[in-house]
């Protein structure tokens, strides 16, 4: 079952997107507010359509609307990060655990395959970018949970607030080849079908993440 269509179907799907997408990767700025009439000359829609691509957005949590304000990106924050990743690290977690019981052979073999890919692009860069979706290997094991109420609150409620912070802060610097290690780990445990190595492992990697994107944080407003 796949909770993450991402195939557009209509202008509105597509605005969707294409939005989400500038949203996450910061070319449109954290914390700055969301104009109709501009996005719907950006996007080359009417501002029906960027009005329920931006509803949509509120449901993933990465935009928010406030009274006398409208809608407006939300903002990373050291606050908000920790708040967040505290339900990420439990969930994600859990997702480990559950997939190194229910994902099959073929599928462990695949995630190998995916941790090989991203291998060849870490050792050429300092960069250890992540497309969202199958791409993704959070993702890919958050699916291999096969538990559909931990893959729906994760995919459709906090992953792509928790992507705009790993995007934006996470994955560029020294951080990059120690987190392919984890990632590394991680995957050798669930192959061993050692769920509970697997959920410790996880949880230590995502507590790493968060230290590394609060210190960056930090910086960024001292700045």
């Amino acid at each position: 079952m796949s909770f993450f269509n991402e195939k557009p179907v209509t202008n509105a799907d597509k605005t969707f997107l294409l939005l989400r997408k500038d949203i996450v990767e910061g070319q449109i700025p954290s914390g700055s507010k969301l104009s109709e009439a501009e996005l719907s000359t950006k996007y080359a829609v009417s501002r029906a359509v960027v009005r329920e691509a931006i509803s949509r957005l509120e449901s993933c949590n990465i935009v928010e609307r406030k009274a006398n304000v409208g809608a407006r990106v939300v903002s990373l924050s050291p606050e908000g990060l920790i708040e967040l990743y505290q339900v990420r690290e439990s969930l994600e977690g859990m997702a480990a655990r559950l997939a190194a019981k229910h994902m099959s052979d073929d599928e462990i073999a695949d995630l190998n395959t995916l941790l090989s890919k991203h291998f060849e692009e870490v050792k050429d860069g300092d960069s250890y970018y992540q497309e969202a979706g199958d791409v993704d290997f959070h993702y890919r094991i958050i699916l291999g949970s096969k538990n559909n109420h931990l893959i729906s609150l994760l995919t459709d409620g906090i992953y792509h607030l928790v992507r705009m912070y790993r995007v934006q802060l996470g994955m560029t610097g020294p951080r990059v080849t120690t987190a392919f290690d984890e990632h590394k780990h991680i995957v050798q445990a669930i192959s061993n079908r050692d769920g509970e190595l697997a959920e410790m492992l996880m949880r230590r990697h995502i507590l790493y993440s968060k230290s590394n994107i609060e210190l960056k944080l930090t910086s960024r407003s001292q700045g």
